[in-house]
C-alpha cells in the first residue's frame, strides 16, 4: 500500500487548547488521534512539567497505539515566567519526542514536528539554552529560577524555545532520526489569534506589535500554522528536515532580512580536491 495514503495514526500534545487543539481537529479529518494535556476531554492526561509525567505519557500512548505511530505533533507549551516553563517547552517537548521515536521508527513515512516561537528571533539567555542543550535539567531549572528572581522571567519563553529549535537542527540529521527516515522539524508562529491572545490583545497590544512586527498583520490567522504543520506531520513530506519554519506574517523576513545564512558550507582541503577533480572530469 502507497504510505501516502494510508490513514495516518497521530499524536498532539498540548490538545486541549489553543493551536494544539485545533491541529488535533485538522488531523482528525483524515486520521486517527491521540490527544494528549492536562485538561479534560483527551485522550491521555499528563504533565510534562514533570519526568514522571512524561514517562507516563510516552507508556500510554505505546499502549493505545500498540507501538504503532505515524507522526507526534509536539504543541505544549507554557509562557509564563516560571522554571515550569521551561520544563516543559523544552525537556517536556524532547524526552516525549525521544521516548516515542522507535514507534515512529517502526512506521513507513514517519514524522515529529515541535511548536516554537518567532520570539526566538530575541536573543534569550545563553546560559539557559547552553544548560538545555547539555540536557541538564537541574542547572537548567536553576538558572529558570536565578532569572526569575533578578527580574528576568520574561527570557525562559523565548530562551526554552530557542533551545528547542537548537534541537531540532541538531537531531535531525543523527542517525537516531534521519538514520531512520525520520523527518524532524520546528514550526515557528509568529503572534496568533489563539483564545489566549484574543483575550488579552488589547491589554499586551503595543508591546507585541512593537516586539514582533508582523507585516501581514497582528493577530494573525490560526489556519496557517495548523496547516503547515499538518503538512510537515504528512506520509508526503520525505525531504523537509531540521528546518525552523517560521510561520509569522513577515516579521523574520522584517528583522533580519538577507542576515539568516552568515555561515556557509567548509570542507577539508582534501574534499575541495576530490570535488575539483570530479568537476573536471565530468565536463571531460
Amino acid at each position: 500500500m502507497d504510505p501516502t495514503r494510508a490513514a495516518r495514526r497521530y499524536v498532539v500534545t498540548g490538545a486541549d487548547s489553543g493551536l494544539g487543539h485545533e491541529v488535533a481537529r485538522l488531523l482528525a479529518r483524515t486520521g486517527d488521534v491521540v490527544t494528549c494535556g492536562v485538561g479534560s476531554g483527551v485522550d491521555v492526561r499528563a504533565d510534562l512539567t514533570r519526568p514522571a509525567g512524561r514517562a507516563a505519557l510516552v507508556e500510554q500512548v505505546r499502549d493505545l497505539t500498540g507501538d504503532r505511530l505515524d507522526a507526534v505533533v509536539a504543541v505544549a507549551g507554557a509562557g509564563a515566567p516560571r522554571p515550569e516553563t521551561v520544563a516543559l517547552n523544552y525537556f517536556g517537548t524532547v524526552e516525549v519526542l525521544d521516548g516515542l521515536r522507535p514507534a515512529l521508527a517502526a512506521a513507513r513515512a514517519p514524522a515529529a514536528v515541535v511548536v516554537t516561537s518567532s520570539s526566538t528571533l530575541h536573543r534569550g539567555s545563553g546560559a539557559l539554552v547552553r544548560a538545555c542543550a547539555r540536557g541538564d535539567d537541574g542547572r537548567a531549572l536553576a538558572t529558570a529560577r536565578r532569572l526569575t528572581r533578578t527580574w528576568r522571567g520574561s527570557q525562559l519563553y523565548r530562551s526554552s524555545k530557542i533551545a528547542l529549535n537548537h534541537w531540532v537542527r541538531t537531531a535531525a540529521p543523527r542517525e537516531e532520526w534521519a538514520g531512520q527516515g525520520i523527518v524532524l522539524n520546528a514550526v515557528a508562529p509568529g503572534i496568533v489569534a489563539t483564545e489566549t491572545v484574543t483575550r488579552t490583545w488589547e491589554r499586551d497590544r503595543a508591546l507585541l506589535e512593537t516586539a514582533l512586527p508582523q507585516p501581514l498583520g497582528a493577530p494573525g490567522p490560526v489556519a496557517p500554522v495548523t496547516y503547515l504543520l499538518a503538512h510537515l506531520a504528512s506520509a508526503e513530506n520525505r525531504s523537509t528536515t531540521g528546518q525552523v519554519v517560521y510561520c509569522d506574517g513577515g516579521t523574520d523576513a522584517l528583522v533580519r532580512g538577507t542576515r539568516p545564512q552568515r555561515t556557509y558550507l567548509r570542507y577539508p582541503v582534501r574534499d575541495v580536491v576530490a570535488m575539483w577533480r570530479a568537476a573536471r572530469s565530468s565536463v571531460a
